[in-house]
């Protein structure tokens, strides 16, 4: 036999080889998502003691900033702390960050107020009161505070002149529920859910008969124009564009308690499907995300217990931050956009992170 043919590979042995790589490949692979399914079974939810109340040191990096995933360990800032801004509202929610006056936006719904942290000197004022028992917020691009109100049933928009804009109060005639979360598109478009919430007792609003099915709408803000783009959810509630506005996530707070996503096609929604469902992870407790926004390289960070939880584009929970109170809601803000906000319950948090905000509020 010469040299020649004597190097050749067989297709018999090429498949076998292949075949054997492919294989081990696999083998790898799914011995690293068991290896990290174990990983996040160890980690505890409980927050680490301390006193909130006050400004003690504590040792870096902060320890409530939990990788679930090595993909996580990049956004974590090694020399900072979560700090707590505020305490003593009754249910905080809606934060949106204005980038011209270097102030956060926030609700406290069963006070009727509007709250707003200000930079600068980290002071907190009361900013609207009453607010509409206002639960979501956010600005446009112009600049303007859109709020959705659980008293009124509506969405508003706060104008430079003072005077207030209906952005959307009913459909066919009939009276919303009581949107909930907002967020706005490059194209005017404004996006919001509307479950139940505000009218299911006098707390948050004002208890009162249901007329339509809870949904998603999107209003035009030009025309005005009002559609429904999706009615399959139980409880509608957070809600968010990815990075390119070509898909948009909404948390479902009914059953089954899930994030979905769905493909964006102009003013209405393709292809929805399960995004993730949550449980609270190192045990089997059931989770559901409340408030969504997503960063620049389109992960998503939902309030959530243990606090808020982080979620890659492909769906897989890779972090978390513990709080000792229920998170509802999340949202990026300060100068440079890398500072994590967080409604919860009670108070208002803050912690920087390694990356930024993919929108603007």
């Amino acid at each position: 036999m010469n040299d020649s043919v004597h190097n050749k590979k067989s297709p018999v042995a090429l498949d076998r080889r292949s075949f054997l790589a492919g294989a081990l490949g696999g083998v790898a692979t799914a011995s690293a998502a068991v290896h990290v399914a174990a990983q996040q079974q160890q980690v505890s939810p409980v927050p680490t003691p301390r006193d909130w109340s006050r400004q003690d040191p504590l040792q870096y990096p902060d320890p409530d900033v939990v990788a679930l995933d090595d993909r996580f360990r990049r956004y974590i800032v090694g020399n900072t702390v979560i700090r707590r801004h505020y305490f003593g509202t009754l249910w905080a929610e809606g934060p949106t960050w204005n980038g011209v006056g270097r102030y956060l936006v926030w609700s406290d719904i069963p006070n009727n107020v509007q709250l707003r942290w200000i930079e600068e000197d980290a002071r907190v004022t009361t900013f609207r009161n009453p607010s509409g028992y206002s639960n979501g917020n956010t600005f446009d691009y112009e600049g303007r505070q859109l709020s959705c109100e659980h008293g009124g049933r509506r969405v508003v928009r706060y104008e430079p002149s003072g005077g207030i804009t209906v952005v959307a109060e009913r459909f066919q005639g009939k009276r919303l529920n009581s949107p909930n979360d907002v967020v706005v598109h490059p194209d005017g478009g404004i996006w919001f859910t509307d479950p139940m919430y505000g009218i299911g007792g006098n707390y948050e609003g004002f208890k009162a008969d249901q007329e339509l099915p809870v949904a998603v709408y999107r209003a035009d803000s030009k025309t005005g124009q009002l559609d429904k783009v999706t009615d399959e959810f139980g409880a509608p509630n957070g809600i968010c564009f990815s990075p390119d506005y070509k898909k948009l996530y909404v948390a479902d707070t009914g059953m089954p308690r899930e994030i979905k996503v769905f493909d964006v096609d102009g003013r209405a929604l393709r292809s929805g499907k399960r995004f993730i469902q949550l449980d609270v992870p190192g045990t089997k407790a059931p989770s559901a995300a409340d408030g969504l926004r997503c960063d620049v390289d389109g992960n998503i960070w939902a309030g959530a217990r243990p606090g808020v939880q982080v979620i890659a584009p492909n769906g897989d929970r890779i972090g978390m931050i513990r709080l000792p109170e229920t998170c509802a809601n999340v949202c990026f803000g300060g100068a440079r956009r890398n500072r994590l906000f967080m409604t919860a319950s009670q108070s208002l948090y803050s912690v920087y992170v390694e990356t930024t905000g993919a929108h603007i509020a």
